[in-house]
């Protein structure tokens, strides 16, 4: 895409603020949340009542898929031209009326949370290009098509550990299947001394350059075209972020091929590649989070098979920390039905039947019951630290949880490494944010129930016991939990050997939870 075209868009886009909190001011809430959901009629309504504007021009071409005459655009875009937005692909002819035209591919501002302020919050918003989505594409996605900013994206960069590093300038990382560009944007306005990002796609490298160019972040990104680690021989990362095409796809000619999706392998043969690979490519602090979707077959867990990609990959990578979260479970059926219906068709279409039961087929040929959805964390560790730890986890994942989980993660592995003689005479905090619910029957003076809550990384909550609870009000970091064990065993006038193995295995996995951790941490 031409630069001087994209420096030219920057301006216009600038001057007519088309931007989100703008957009919503002038359409209204309301109406701002229906075309989120698809449904535009009430935000045209909203803008017949405006009069003409460079703005009013974008919200309509852009979000509401209208088409527009070459003088209303030349407005819109006062510094681009028509002329210039055609030549860089924005906006197209309508076949059935040349004078007017419509938009070729996406332009959105997406706000997300700033990874260059993830210790204090607030959000960026970028103006990002990809092609349209359902709501606004006529006809079926093409098979290169490039996805902007989805519920993926946006889950991984809520998973990155982007202020777990004290210097993100000194960190080099990797965007493995870049699609649009977002995640290596984000790396490099964390701070990143230098991104490389990749994909299999040529025209998604296109559009990412191309993002990357129109919100002037052109500085540390490198951008490599290849499949998975093919560009990447002998190099290493820092930090690894992965949005690999996971999707597990029918090896059926009549299912369609989507790059951003499907790897072309059968069953989930693509996230064990990358499970398998990717720590070879980790430097000696290096993590990776990958998204991936993993296999339950007949007789075997799903999160077994993936805890056993991780001690595979350890023969080249060397000892491992591994935590394997799978946020939701899908039947086949339910799994068929959500890619048919990405891909564009739906319930009641003939296609729509024949590629849900192509989904089917090949599950039961491989007999698979389920499909486990979420995501693998691993870092390189030394060799007393290495642990593979796999579970479900339906709860809420906050929206910034990457340094909650890294943090959670690197306590939970220091536990599970320590002796049990380490633990009782290391010094314990409690996470802040952790809250405690107690229920007491009228006049009774022992609680019922005790509950321990923690909103990051998950919005959890844990049932504890008298003892697990007043050994983590205590944790502040001047008692040891020997001297925390000693004095609960006296006071509750309990056994000193039982208290003591309670709370051991309690602070295990209360460090997993990012509910307690080691002083020294």
């Amino acid at each position: 895409m031409n630069e001087d075209h994209l420096d030219r868009l920057r301006r216009d886009l600038e001057a007519a603020d088309f931007r989100l909190a703008r957009i919503r001011a002038l359409i209204g809430a309301s109406a701002d949340d229906s075309r989120l959901r698809g449904v535009f009629a009430p935000a045209r309504h909203a803008l017949s009542r405006h009069e003409p504007s460079p703005l009013v021009s974008l919200v309509r071409l852009c979000l509401l898929g209208d088409s527009l005459g070459a003088e209303v655009l030349d407005r819109a875009f006062a510094s681009l031209g028509v002329e210039g937005a055609r030549e860089l692909g924005l906006v197209e002819t309508v076949p059935s009326s040349p004078e007017h035209y419509r938009a070729a591919i996406a332009l959105n501002p997406v706000a997300l949370p700033d990874p260059s302020a993830a210790r204090h919050g607030g959000e960026v918003e970028w103006w990002l290009l990809s092609d349209l989505d359902d709501a606004l594409r006529r006809g079926p996605a093409r098979s290169d098509h490039v996805m902007g900013a989805g519920r993926a994206t946006r889950s991984l960069l809520a998973q990155a550990p982007f202020a777990t590093y004290a210097d993100m300038s000194d960190v080099v990382a990797l965007d493995l299947g870049t699609g649009c560009g977002v995640v290596a944007m984000c790396l490099a306005r964390a701070g990143a001394r230098r991104v490389v990002a990749t994909d299999i796609s040529p025209r998604a490298l296109a559009f990412a350059k191309a993002n990357v160019l129109l919100n002037g972040l052109a500085g540390p990104i490198e951008f490599r075209q290849g499949s998975l680690f093919e560009p990447l021989a002998g190099e290493a990362f820092d930090l690894i972020l992965a949005n690999p095409p996971f999707v597990i796809t029918p090896r059926d000619a009549s299912v369609p091929v989507y790059e951003y999706r499907d790897a072309g392998l059968a069953g989930d043969e693509l996230v064990r590649s990358v499970v398998t690979t990717a720590p070879s490519y980790l430097s000696e602090r290096g993590s990776l989070i990958c998204l991936a979707n993993w296999e339950y077959r007949w007789g075997h867990s799903g999160l077994e098979r993936v805890a056993e990609w991780v001690r595979d990959a350890e023969r080249n990578a060397g000892p491992l920390a591994a935590w394997v979260i799978e946020r939701d479970r899908a039947s086949p059926a339910e799994y068929a039905e959500t890619w048919a219906r990405d891909g564009g068709t739906r319930p009641g279409d003939s296609r729509f039947e024949e590629l849900v039961n192509a989904w089917l087929h090949d599950f039961e040929a491989r007999r698979v019951t389920s499909v486990g959805l979420g995501a693998v964390r691993i870092a390189a560790v030394p060799e007393p630290q290495r642990v593979v730890r796999e579970e479900h986890i339906g709860e809420p994942i906050a929206t910034v949880a990457g340094d909650a989980l890294h943090h959670s993660m690197r306590s939970g592995v220091i536990a599970e490494a320590m002796s049990d003689a380490e633990m009782l005479s290391a010094h314990w905090l409690v996470a802040e944010g952790v809250t405690e619910q107690r229920e007491h029957r009228p006049g009774e003076a022992s609680p019922k129930g005790i509950v321990l809550r923690v909103r990051t990384p998950f919005d959890r909550s844990v049932v504890v016991d008298s003892v697990l609870a007043g050994a983590v009000g205590a944790c502040d970091g001047d008692l040891s939990l020997a001297q925390i064990a000693d004095a609960l065993t006296e006071l509750l006038e309990l056994d000193a050997q039982a208290c003591t193995e309670a709370l051991l295995s309690g602070f295990r996995e209360l460090c997993w939870f990012g509910i307690v951790a080691p002083a020294s941490e």
